[in-house]
């Protein structure tokens, strides 16, 4: 199925002319049509001409959940630059990493998130050292979306006002010169090496896959949608902001996640469209509100990340009204998705499985040669088709080991599928783990705990946990001058990974040992550890 439209810019317009005065956006006391939505759209656009945006540049989004922020990243996309968002919860060293690797030209902020002022934590990386210009040469100017304005800021008002002067017409011919084989997002997501890729998406691509995604998912003209996963997010993103102008479904973000809020907007904005990991559904049907407030505009649902119980599907469409609900299973290499359940499937198996694979796409189980195993075997998921990345940015060495030579690409996870070509995800390669919705990837997590003094070894497991889905458990051995009896205190490494690191990637236990399992090549033996981490878990 090809989609109407093969770029975001057409996207925006066309949204525009189809749903013109209905409700677009809903963002405190905005209340945007997805005509007025256009036209910030495309005041951002002439803005970013104004600051001589060239097609193919890089434009970072630092920010929560914010109308500026879907506002920014679609007028980027309609001067043919290339959208790089960046993870909320991220400190200051992780994001300088990410601009200084996809050269972003600007960066859009805020200064007060959860008492967070994110250009405060870029500055605090190079305080009595060198230059923020000094590690990110390439960052011309940081936008301030909302909060004070420091110095050497430009506030969101004053970077629009530099499209003043610019000529729609201008932004129209650039906004046509767009074409589906241009990038449009390089999403970040990291590997086993703990380094950090851009995952590189074209504009058709996107359209096409999450086109597919809306018709799986029973989008329709009129719908609410609370948008609780982060815009930074794939889902966010494409299955957000991009699905609601692709339907004409009115777009609520939601800033914090908490069970009590989202139920409050739920009644409030008579929201029908509610995704989420498993433990908000969970969580709403056993709370005491349930029953006291009205949400019986609940139509759809999406639902995956961790394990589902069946029973949790019957409750969803018998007790909270969901006529909806579909699990599935994609990645950041393939544009985000791969795999959906179908709103007809029956609750065993949207609870046990991810679906199968959208239209026009292949999945695949293969063995350890490459050859295709028989239904009920394990192996490792492939995917081929339109949705697969252009590559990693500047890792062509990378790209190669993740698509091989017939344009599979190798997911690093482990999957079992059916007769009928539903796919049930049983493990991970890579020994990736889902926190709360977040892939977790220990490689990355064990790199940054390295810098710890106390620390000279460390392997990082994911074990089960009844309300995030995964935690992370640390074995640690200490360093040379340290023992066992007188090594890093684990309270304290908590709290020093708090300050280094992500807080989904924060490990919530921390074991310290004076050896780690390992084979006869020096492979830390991670079975081993989970065994372990999990039974100190469960305490």
């Amino acid at each position: 199925m090809n989609a109407p439209w093969s770029t975001i810019p057409q996207l925006v317009d066309d949204a525009a002319i189809r749903f013109g005065d209905n409700e677009a956006f809903v963002d405190e006391d905005r209340r945007w049509t997805f005509t007025q939505y256009r036209d910030q759209i495309h005041a951002a656009a002439r803005a970013f001409m104004g600051h001589d945006v060239q097609p193919g540049d890089r434009i970072a989004v630092w920010a929560p959940n914010l109308a500026e922020w879907a506002v920014a990243a679609l007028g980027a996309h309609c001067v043919g630059a290339v959208l790089v968002p960046v993870n909320t919860r991220f400190k200051g060293r992780e994001a300088v990493d990410l601009l200084a690797q996809s050269s972003a030209r600007i960066l859009f902020t805020v200064t007060d998130f959860l008492g967070t002022d994110y250009v405060a934590l870029l500055n605090e990386v190079v305080e009595g050292s060198t230059e923020l210009s000094d590690l990110l040469p390439h960052l011309d100017e940081v936008i301030v979306l909302r909060g004070d304005v420091p110095e050497c800021s430009t506030a969101w008002d004053d970077f629009l006002a530099a499209g003043d002067t610019v000529d729609d017409a201008d932004r129209a011919e650039r906004s046509a010169a767009v074409t589906g084989d241009d990038l449009c997002h390089i999403m970040f997501t990291s590997g086993t090496t703990g380094a950090p890729k851009g995952a590189m998406l074209r504009h058709e691509a996107i359209c096409r896959a999450f086109l597919s995604w809306s018709d799986v998912i029973g989008l329709e003209e009129g719908d609410r949608y609370l948008v609780v996963n982060p815009f930074f997010h794939a889902f966010g993103l494409n299955s957000g902001i991009l699905a609601c102008l692709m339907k004409g479904v009115t777009l609520v973000p939601h800033l914090v996640f908490d069970v009590p809020s989202v139920m409050r907007r739920v009644a409030e904005e008579r929201i029908t469209m509610l995704p989420g990991p498993p433990a908000i559904y969970q969580t709403i049907l056993s709370h005491p509100d349930a029953n006291a407030l009205d949400l019986s505009s609940l139509r759809l649902a999406v639902t995956g990340a961790a394990a589902i119980p069946v029973q949790m599907i019957h409750d969803m469409r018998e007790r909270l009204g969901f006529e909806k609900v579909v699990t599935g299973y994609g990645l950041t290499e393939a544009s985000g998705i791969a795999t959906m359940c179908r709103h007809d499937d029956d609750p065993v198996t949207i609870a046990s499985t991810s679906g199968r694979a959208i239209d026009d796409v292949e999945v695949r189980i293969v063995d350890a040669d490459g050859a295709e195993c028989p239904p009920g075997t394990p192996g490792e998921v492939v995917v081929r088709g339109y949705n697969v990345m252009v590559g990693y940015l500047d890792s062509p060495e990378q790209t190669a080991e993740a698509i091989d030579a017939d344009g599979w690409l190798h997911t690093g996870d482990i999957g079992v599928m059916d007769a009928h070509g539903y796919l049930d995800i049983t493990d991970r390669v890579k020994d990736m783990f889902i926190n709360g919705g977040f892939n977790v990837y220990p490689a990355e997590v064990e790199h940054l705990m390295l810098d710890h003094p106390a620390i000279a070894q460390v392997a990082v497991v994911g074990v089960p946990d009844e309300r995030m889905g995964e935690v992370g458990a640390a074995f640690v051995i200490a360093a040379p001058d340290r023992g066992v009896d007188d090594g890093p205190d684990p309270d304290q490494i908590v709290a020093w990974c708090r300050d280094a690191m992500a807080n989904y990637k924060v490990p919530r236990l921390v074991v310290v040992v004076d050896h780690l399992p390992m084979n006869a090549s020096g492979k830390v033996l991670k079975y081993k550890l989970r065994d372990r981490a999990a039974a100190l878990h469960d305490r």
